[in-house]
């Protein structure tokens, strides 16, 4: 089995897991459903990948502080970056599907494979192939967060003349605009390695930009897991966008 079909096959099982327990936990409260929902997709995650990859550093979400900080992984040649259930906060939502789970490896410097598994819409979107999004309407639209949209993307809309997205899961927004249901993601609250990588590797495997909000290079297994911004976007649309996210 490839890297690539292991990502997809491991985020599409941990997905599965995941409507497993939204199923079982539907009368329990909202924190039991996520708390629930974290744990056993990481214990699936973590179980299988040292089962399908032994010799391979792992990072995930939902690691101790003092996993991530294991120097392995910064020395290893191969990473598997893994968010085993990125959007808790609309997984927790029984009728919300803007959450997702990303599976990712780092080889030798950069991402070679991710999958982003979005359960609730019944799909998984994997390298190598990922299929370009449809033609961009004339009105950009930009995906931000339902509660926080950041400073950066409303100058974007503004540039722009675009439309607001709302949507939850950083997963989810990177895969709206590879789907083509939006244009342009910028972030600039802070993530960590997890939250993107997965739909890093998904969205250049698609064709679209990817880069830090002054146009540099989003780069991953640092000793610092910290990415302060991100945008992604439809590649037509970058030297505008990036001309707005530089100057801000």
């Amino acid at each position: 089995m490839t890297d690539h079909e292991l990502a997809a096959r491991l985020a599409t099982e941990a997905g599965e897991l995941l409507l497993g327990v939204r199923r079982e936990l539907a009368d329990a409260t909202v924190a039991e459903r996520k708390d629930a929902g974290d744990q056993r997709a990481h214990a699936f995650l973590m179980q299988a990948l040292a089962a399908e990859r032994p010799g391979d550093a792992v990072l995930s979400e939902e690691a101790t502080a003092e996993e991530r900080a294991n120097s392995k992984r910064l020395s290893a040649q191969r990473v598997w970056i893994v968010d085993p259930l990125d959007g808790t906060r609309e997984f927790g939502e029984l009728d919300r599907d803007d959450w997702a789970v990303h599976v990712a490896l780092w080889q030798s410097g950069d991402l070679v494979a991710g999958a982003v598994a979005l359960p609730a819409q019944g799909s998984t979107l994997a390298t190598p192939d990922v299929a370009s999004p449809p033609p961009a309407p004339v009105q950009p639209r930009i995906v931000v967060s339902r509660t926080r949209p950041p400073a950066v993307a409303l100058a974007v809309r503004d540039a722009l003349g675009g439309v607001l997205v709302e949507m939850g899961s950083a997963g989810a927004k990177v895969a709206s605009v590879v789907q083509g249901v939006a244009d342009v993601y910028v972030h600039a609250g802070g993530q960590y390695e997890w939250d993107s990588a997965a739909p890093v590797a998904v969205a250049r495997a698609a064709g679209l930009h990817t880069s830090r909000i002054d146009g540099s290079p989003l780069r991953y297994n640092q000793a610092d897991v910290f990415v302060p911004d991100l945008v992604v976007c439809r590649p037509e649309l970058a030297d505008a966008v990036l001309a707005v996210t530089t100057a801000h």
